[in-house]
């Protein structure tokens, strides 16, 4: 408990130094892929997204960076210039970079909240109370924009009931006998998000798939692309089967190139993140769903999701690429 800490106002918990450690191997991953997405964008709307996005990462660094010296703790290396090639041909469309800009600050808003929450020094929770704050306003910059482009897809609307009413029985039941419910709001609002998560994570491991350098990256990535694609297909069923639209797809928005951007260290790391962000989503998502239907498919999409875990991770730790955190004494 934060009582008998030291009296050393430097001192960190490990969930702060956590959430610090890790904050600092995003924010310098995203460092890379914004220089290089500011080199290839074309679009002028979408462009001070990106330089927004970038400055973001650089002031976070500089943030922690200073936090962690003052503890004596190491700074972790993370990903630099060595890891990013700005030069290289376009992979992505510009509406694709809007669409990773939306998804990633998604994933940066829930990490924010949950590492203000699990920190005890007022310095730190202010550090990620402003990044909470600077990410909200860039996320509602991405959504106005996103709005006029032509595959923006908004979350399925539903109609308010004629009074309140209570369920009669659990349906678990009837749900196994085919007697399914329509899906309600938290089930909709769910399975729609994860579709358009899983589906993200299917069209960048297509790019990564292009690109990669290593053969088992290559091979990973592919494997990544057909299960993700399998989990966002169905999430789509169920929303199709109530007649309800289902999010975009994006493959169609990266290019034939096969000169990478990125090393294949940060393209593993990535995917690694990803992949740990949807085991979050899923549970999330099982938690609040009550159709046996839908809690079997959110079984099956965590089962491939740890399985992917597990791969990236070998792979990381078999080429050195996975960088440890401090640990007890």
């Amino acid at each position: 408990m934060g009582i008998f800490r030291k009296s050393n106002t430097n001192n960190l918990t490990a969930a702060e130094v956590s959430a610090l450690w890790l904050q600092y191997l995003g924010d310098s991953m995203a460092i890379c892929i914004f220089k290089y997405f500011l080199h290839i964008v074309e679009n002028e709307e979408i462009k001070p997204i990106l330089e927004n996005a970038l400055q973001l990462s650089e002031n976070h660094i500089t943030k922690i960076t200073e936090f962690l010296t003052r503890a004596n703790f190491q700074i972790p290396i993370g990903f630099t210039e060595n890891d990013v090639n700005v030069n290289a041909p376009r992979l992505f469309s510009d509406q694709f970079l809007l669409f990773y800009s939306y998804i990633m600050t998604i994933h940066g808003i829930t990490g924010y909240s949950l590492a203000f929450t699990n920190s005890e020094r007022p310095d730190i929770q202010n550090h990620f109370s402003e990044c909470l704050v600077l990410a909200k306003e860039l996320f509602q910059k991405i959504v106005k924009l996103s709005k006029k482009q032509p595959k923006y897809t908004s979350v399925p609307t539903i109609s308010s009931p004629h009074g309140a009413e209570f369920l009669k029985s659990t349906g678990f039941i009837s749900n196994l006998i085919g007697d399914k419910r329509p899906l309600n709001g938290s089930e909709i609002s769910t399975l729609f998000f994860n579709s358009t998560k899983t589906g993200f994570i299917r069209s960048l491991s297509l790019a990564f798939s292009q690109v990669a350098v290593r053969e088992d990256v290559r091979q990973f990535m592919l494997k990544n692309v057909k299960l993700a694609g399998k989990d966002a297909e169905s999430f789509d069923t169920l929303l199709q089967q109530d007649h309800l639209p289902i999010p975009e797809k994006w493959d169609d928005e990266i290019t034939d190139s096969t000169v990478s951007p990125f090393s294949d260290k940060l393209i593993m790391f990535h995917a690694g993140f990803l992949v740990n962000s949807a085991l979050t989503y899923y549970g999330a998502s099982l938690g609040s769903s009550l159709r046996s239907d839908i809690i079997v498919n959110y079984s099956k999409v965590f089962t491939h999701a740890m399985e992917a875990g597990v791969i990236s991770y070998n792979i990381m730790v078999k080429h050195g690429w996975m960088e440890k955190q401090p640990e007890a004494d």
